[in-house]
């Protein structure tokens, strides 16, 4: 017999192995109270070769991974990938990305990214760094996060933009698996979103939560009970363009306001996750060039 970590439970199990008893104690120790955790880094720029967005530098390690699908287009895809399976208490991902002058990089996820239960006093830490340089553009489209009841994600991006850089990102946030009858009656969340252009912050958004997320989100002036949001920030020049159009394609609980010329700022809320896919896809659409990631597709 041997124990090993449950990552989406957070607690151990036992099962029943063939080896030598001298090999299941080299596995995980009979005494051992510490599980196994994750930990990954991804880091990537671009650059322009012959009219195409490319590679310029690529790193990876952990069970943090970066796939790039072939494209026809000049610009450049990349899907990021959790090997391990989700975030849990302990874990730490961090991804680092520069998209060099004129280049267009596409980021997306190969799936939606799971946040499970973790122990106490312990957090799962994701931390996203992008930077944008002159004339270029960044799609930063992951797709949806789904918090399981009992999580805990300090999850933090930061973007920096130079004064022409362009970029289009959204963040959607899933709570608890609706067909397991999953509610969220003990979560702990940080989530923070920092847009910055030459130095000065443009966009600053934070969430900061600990304890019963069903219950606060079920009142109605917080989010009537919705099960799915989403916040969407394009910055460009056509921002502005986009208001009115994007206006027309919300439901009545979502929004959609520009705090400057060239920012525009989108928050959704839905009853469930396909719900917000429904009103996501057109959208992001919408604003993307009538095109979306692959992935987004399967």
């Amino acid at each position: 017999m041997f124990r090993y970590f449950n990552r989406e439970t957070g607690g151990s199990k036992t099962k029943r192995c063939r080896c030598p008893i001298t090999q299941v104690a080299t596995i995980l120790p009979a005494h051992s109270a510490v599980p196994p955790r994750a930990a990954g880094t991804v880091s990537l720029s671009t650059k322009q070769l012959r009219n195409r967005t490319v590679l310029n530098k690529f790193r990876q390690s952990g069970s943090f991974k970066c796939l790039f699908p072939r494209t026809t287009t000049p610009e450049l895809d990349a899907v990021l990938l959790n090997s391990a399976g989700g975030v849990t208490g302990g874990d730490s991902f961090r991804f680092s990305c520069k998209a060099a002058k004129g280049t267009a990089l596409t980021l997306t996820t190969q799936a939606c990214e799971r946040a499970y239960k973790a122990q106490p006093k312990e957090w799962g830490q994701v931390t996203n760094h992008l930077t944008v340089e002159a004339g270029a553009r960044l799609n930063w489209l992951p797709q949806e996060t789904i918090l399981y009841n009992g999580s805990a994600l300090d999850r933090r991006l930061r973007i920096d933009l130079s004064p022409d850089a362009d970029m289009l990102m959204v963040e959607p946030l899933v709570f608890g698996r609706v067909a397991m009858g999953e509610t969220l009656t003990e979560i702990r969340l940080r989530d923070q979103i920092e847009i910055w252009r030459e130095g000065t912050p443009v966009f600053l958004d934070a969430i900061r939560f600990a304890g019963d997320w069903h219950t606060h989100l079920a009142k109605r002036h917080i989010a009537n009970g919705a099960g799915a949001m989403a916040l969407i920030v394009l910055m460009s020049s056509s921002a502005e363009g986009h208001l009115e159009p994007v206006r027309e394609l919300l439901p009545d609980a979502a929004g959609a306001t520009l705090t400057r010329n060239d920012l525009l700022v989108i928050r959704i809320l839905a009853g469930d996750s396909f719900a917000l896919r429904r009103t996501l896809m057109p959208v992001l659409r919408r604003l993307n060039n009538d095109t979306l990631p692959r992935c987004w597709m399967l």
